[in-house]
C-alpha cells in the first residue's frame, strides 16, 4: 500500500456572512462536519439547495477533496466575486487547476483589502493550500504566519491547516507534527488534530504514537470513521492483518454508504490477500460505478490472484482501454505481463515486465519489480536470466537485498541444475537463520540432486535438522506435516540403500502415521516385509522429487 496523506478539510470556527437564511446558515457547519468525516454524499445533499457564495465555496472544497478539480473549480468560480471572500474563492478556482501564480494574485488582493488583519480570510487562504497539492510551500506559510500574527494566540483550526501545508514538503514532517501538537495543546478535545497526528505517525511508521493518537481521536468522537481507516493502515504496515481487517470493517460500517467507501474496503481486502472477498466487494462497487478506474484495475489484479487468468486478461484489457495514459501505474503493466505469462505468452509478458523495470525511476520500486522479473524468467525456465536479475539486485546498493533474495537466488541455481552454487547460498541463509525450517528442506532437496541415489546421504543432515525443528517447543505441526512426510521418506530410502531395513522401517512408519495412503512408504514397507524373492522384483524408488 503506497502512502498518501489523507487531505482533510479545516473545521474553521468562522462566522458566515450575514444574509443567508437560518436553515441554510445551519447547513454550512453541518456540511463542513460531513466533509471532515468524508461523508461527501451527505455534504452534497446539505449544500445542494444553498446558492449562497458560502454554499458554493464549500461545494468546491468537497469536489477538490474528492480529486475532481474541474467540478471544484466550477463551484469556486460560482463563489467568486469582488469581496475578499470572493477573491479567495477565485484564487482556489485557479489553485485547483494548477495556476499557482494567478491564484496568489487573488489571495494577495484579498489580504490587501483586509490590511492583513482579517483572521478569517487568512485562515481560509491557509486552508486552501493545506487542501491543495502545491509542493512549494513558502508563499503558503507566509499566509499562515500572517494569520498567526493577526490572531495573537494558538488557534487549533489554523494550526491544523498549517500542519497540512507542511505535509506537502519532503522535510515537512517535523514542522507538521509541531503544528498538530500545538493544536492539541490549544484544545485537548480537538479530534481532527489528534487524527492528523495519527496519520503522520503512520506515515513515519511510528506505530505506538499512531495508535495512541488515533485512539484519542476516536475517544473524543466515536464516529470519526477516517481514524479507523488509518488504524487499519497502521496494522497492515505492522503485518497484523486480522486487526487491520477489523478496523477497516469498522470504518466501512461507520462511513457513509457510497462507492468510495466500498472501493476503500475492497482495496483493503485485496491488500490483505482476501482475494475472494475482495472480488465480491469490487463487483459491488462496479455495479454502482462501472467506470471506477481503481476498481477496474483491482478487478484485473484480483482475478489474477484467484487464478482466473483469462478473466484477468479480459479485465485488464478493459481497464487499459479507459484509463488515461498518465494514470497507468507500473503495477498495471507488471500485472499484464504476469497475466500474459500465465496465458502462455511468456515472451510478450516478460518483455512488458522488462519495459516496466527499465522505465521505473523510483529506485525502491525498480528493485521490487526486479523480483517479479526474476519470477517471470523462472516461470519460463530461463534460469540464467533469472540468476542474472537476482544478482543485479545484490549489486545495486539501493535495493537492500536480504535473505529472501538469497533464497530466491539459491532456488534459481538449483532449478538451473547449478547445485553446488545453490548449496553455497543455502549455507549462507542457514548460517544467518539456523532455525529456518523451509531453508533446511530446500537445501535437502538440492543436496539430493547432488546425490540422487542417496549413496552418500548428502541430504540426510538437512532432513535430520528439519525433523529436529519440527519437535521444538511451539512448532506448528500443520506447517511441518508435508515436509516431515518427505524427510522421513528420504531417510527410510537412505537406510534401505545402506541395507538397514529395521531403521528404514521406523521412518516409513512415521510417514504412514502422517499420511496413511502414501504410496512410497506403503511400497517400501511391502518390500521390507516381503520374502526375499518378492522383494527383489520391486526395488524401492528414490522418494524425493526434483523441485
Amino acid at each position: 500500500m503506497s502512502f498518501k496523506p489523507w487531505k482533510k478539510p479545516l473545521l474553521a470556527a468562522i462566522t458566515l456572512v450575514a444574509g443567508t437564511s437560518a436553515a441554510i446558515a445551519q447547513n454550512i457547519p453541518a456540511a463542513q462536519r460531513a466533509i471532515e468525516l468524508e461523508r461527501y454524499n451527505q455534504a452534497r445533499t446539505l449544500l445542494r439547495s444553498d446558492t449562497s457564495p458560502e454554499g458554493y465555496y464549500e461545494m468546491g472544497r468537497l469536489y477538490e477533496l474528492r480529486d475532481m478539480p474541474d467540478s471544484a473549480a466550477f463551484f469556486f468560480n460560482r463563489a467568486s466575486g469582488s469581496s475578499p471572500m470572493g477573491q479567495v474563492a477565485a484564487g482556489r478556482a485557479l489553485l485547483v487547476k494548477g495556476q499557482t501564480s494567478a491564484a496568489e494574485s487573488q489571495f494577495d488582493a484579498a489580504v490587501k483589502a483586509t490590511k492583513s488583519k482579517d483572521v478569517r480570510i487568512l485562515t481560509l487562504i491557509t486552508q486552501a493550500y493545506g487542501e491543495s497539492d502545491v509542493k512549494s510551500i513558502t508563499k503558503a506559510i507566509s499566509y499562515a504566519d500572517a494569520a498567526q500574527t493577526a490572531i495573537k494566540k494558538d488557534d487549533p483550526a489554523l494550526l491544523v491547516a498549517r500542519g497540512d501545508i507542511y505535509l506537502h514538503s519532503d522535510a515537512g514532517g517535523g514542522q507538521a507534527m509541531t503544528s498538530y501538537d500545538r493544536a492539541t495543546t490549544a484544545n485537548a478535545s480537538y479530534a481532527q488534530a489528534f487524527y492528523r497526528k495519527g496519520v503522520l505517525s503512520v506515515r513515519a511508521r511510528n506505530f505506538n504514537a499512531a495508535r495512541e493518537n488515533l485512539e484519542k481521536a476516536i475517544q473524543i468522537d466515536s464516529n470519526y470513521a477516517p481514524a479507523y481507516r488509518e488504524l487499519a493502515d497502521m496494522y497492515y504496515y505492522a503485518g497484523k492483518y486480522d486487526l487491520a481487517l477489523t478496523n477497516i470493517k469498522k470504518f466501512s460500517d461507520l462511513a457513509e454508504p457510497s462507492t468510495r467507501t466500498d472501493a476503500q474496503y475492497a482495496s483493503f481486502l485485496y491488500l490483505t490477500k482476501k482475494y475472494p472477498e475482495a472480488l465480491a466487494a469490487i463487483n459491488k462497487a462496479l455495479a454502482t460505478e462501472p467506470k471506477n478506474l481503481t476498481m477496474n484495475r483491482l478487478k484485473a489484479y484480483t482475478l489474477y490472484e484467484t487464478g482466473d487468468y483469462a478473466g484477468a486478461l479480459t479485465a485488464m484489457n478493459t481497464y487499459l482501454k479507459v484509463v488515461p495514459a498518465d494514470k497507468i501505474l507500473p503495477e498495471d503493466e507488471l500485472y499484464k505481463g504476469k497475466i500474459l505469462i500465465k496465458m502462455g505468452q511468456a515472451d510478450e509478458g516478460i518483455a512488458l515486465i522488462e519495459k516496466t523495470v527499465n522505465k521505473t525511476t523510483d529506485p525502491a520500486k525498480a528493485c521490487e519489480l526486479r523480483n517479479d522479473l526474476a519470477s517471470a524468467y523462472l516461470s519460463k525456465k530461463d534460469y540464467k536470466k533469472a540468476i542474472a536479475t537476482i544478482k543485479g539486485k545484490f549489486a545495486n546498493t539501493a535495493c537492500g537485498a536480504d535473505l529472501t533474495d538469497q533464497f530466491r537466488l539459491a532456488q534459481a541455481f538449483s532449478s538451473g541444475k547449478e547445485y553446488t552454487q545453490a548449496d553455497s547460498v543455502f549455507n549462507i541463509i542457514l548460517t544467518a537463520k539456523p532455525t529456518y525450517g523451509p531453508g533446511y528442506l530446500a537445501r535437502a532437496r538440492n543436496a539430493f540432486n547432488l546425490d540422487p541415489e542417496s549413496k552418500k546421504g548428502l541430504a540426510k543432515p538437512y532432513y535430520d535438522k528439519y525433523i529436529e525443528l519440527s519437535k521444538a517447543e511451539g512448532a506448528d505441526a500443520a506447517k511441518y506435516r508435508d515436509g516431515l512426510v518427505e524427510a522421513n521418506n528420504y531417510l527410510g530410502f537412505y537406510n534401505i540403500q545402506k541395507g538397514d531395513k529395521a531403521v528404514a522401517s521406523t521412518y516409513y512408519q512415521q510417514v504412514l502415521a502422517l499420511d496413511p495412503g502414501n504410496k512410497d512408504a506403503t511400497g517400501a514397507m511391502n518390500i521390507i516385509n516381503a520374502k526375499p524373492r518378492a522383494a527383489s522384483k520391486a526395488p524401492v524408488k528414490a522418494p524425493v522429487r526434483k523441485k
